[in-house]
């Protein structure tokens, strides 16, 4: 799909009451619309547990009389991508050629799933149907008035781990031919055993991309060799085995962690806190929440941070500038309800925005 640029440098015109920092401010402007402008030239594979994200819909009927809990009157339902399937639709919304290898199983939620990427547009080519496997699937029940926005008032997940089989030969070969052809490599592990730390060697063992980060659930600690990685506060704490609480306390353990991965960069995500990012040649760089740090809803935020990071390195930014549009991006993706995405245009606004003493 054809848009127009998101700038257009040639009407950019400073007068002689133009501050410097408007200069310095619209230069870096300038910088970060530039690597949007390149997201539809570059490509991206991404590797990762596939998930459904289901909400089914109801309004309050009355109290229940076998317990103390609400009858819904069904509405409908609805499906999503989620998981790593959620940072691919990200990555589709962002007009970025993504090259997705993943599995899902031979039922009913991986034919939903797969048939909800095809109707986007997006190559399902590589992705394996593993017999007997379940698709991870996160059911959610939402509830409220007709007219009022619903609420979320249970889940329940259907999971299952990957086990040994034949997929396993056919996902190398996938992720062989696919890295050969990339500007970049994301990494999505919600610990459903598609995209464990061994994959690293088939990626790694090829055409290397430039970039490689990863999000990991479970065991961030050991994607050692990874360029970048995007822990969110609970993650981190959970590598470094205790609560953090200061800045400084943040910092250190993000530059632990980034260490011991042997990585270019971390980024720290950390909710109303912004992001914290550490890079092995430069200080410490804190960014604060973009827009508001009042919410309305997390769901997958996370992976579009990981989408948005990576694309605009796939684009060629820096990991300052990266990390500057993935925390536009999650400030935006948060303001929406359920799984959401981000797209150019969202972030172009977005980036005009930001203040001058952002300036990169």
């Amino acid at each position: 799909m054809h848009h127009p640029p998101l700038f257009d440098a040639a009407t950019t015109v400073f007068s002689s009451r133009d501050t410097c920092d408007t200069l310095h401010r619209m230069v870096r402007t300038l910088d970060l619309l530039e690597i949007l402008e390149r997201f539809d030239r570059v490509k991206v594979v991404l590797i990762g547990d596939l998930v459904l994200d289901r909400f089914i819909l109801g309004t309050p009927k009355r109290i229940s009389r076998e317990a103390p809990v609400i009858i819904l009157h069904h509405e409908g339902q609805r499906d999503i991508p989620g998981g790593a399937a959620n940072a691919l639709a990200n990555l589709h919304a962002l007009e970025v050629r993504s090259l997705p290898v993943g599995v899902v199983g031979d039922d009913d939620h991986g034919s939903a799933l797969l048939e909800l990427l095809t109707a986007r547009g997006i190559d399902v080519s590589r992705i394996i149907r593993a017999v007997g496997h379940q698709t991870p699937t996160k059911v959610r029940i939402l509830g409220g008035g007709a007219s009022s926005l619903k609420h979320q008032v249970a889940r329940y997940d259907i999971e299952s781990e990957l086990s040994d089989g034949p997929w396993m030969t056919q996902l190398q070969d996938h992720i062989a031919e696919a890295c050969s052809r990339a500007d970049a490599v994301a990494l999505s592990d919600y610990g459903y055993g598609t995209a464990p730390p061994a994959v690293l060697s088939a990626v790694q063992g090829h055409s290397r991309p430039p970039w490689t980060c990863v999000d990991s659930r479970y065991r961030l600690e050991e994607f050692v060799g990874v360029d970048g990685a995007t822990p969110n506060l609970e993650e981190l704490e959970g590598c470094l085995g205790g609560p953090l609480h200061s800045d400084e306390q943040i910092t250190a353990a993000a530059n632990d962690l980034r260490s011991r991965l042997e990585a270019s960069f971390l980024l720290a995500t950390r909710g109303s806190d912004g992001m914290t990012l550490v890079r092995s040649t430069d200080p410490p760089f804190q960014l604060p929440v973009f827009g508001t740090d009042q919410v309305a809803d997390v769901t997958g935020a996370g992976d579009t941070v990981l989408a948005v990071l990576v694309a605009s390195l796939a684009a060629g930014a820096t990991p300052i500038q990266a990390a500057t549009l993935a925390n536009c991006a999650g400030g935006i993706v948060v303001m929406k309800l359920g799984t959401a995405t981000v797209t150019r245009q969202e972030l172009a606004a977005a980036i005009k925005t930001l203040p001058g003493e952002l300036a990169l």
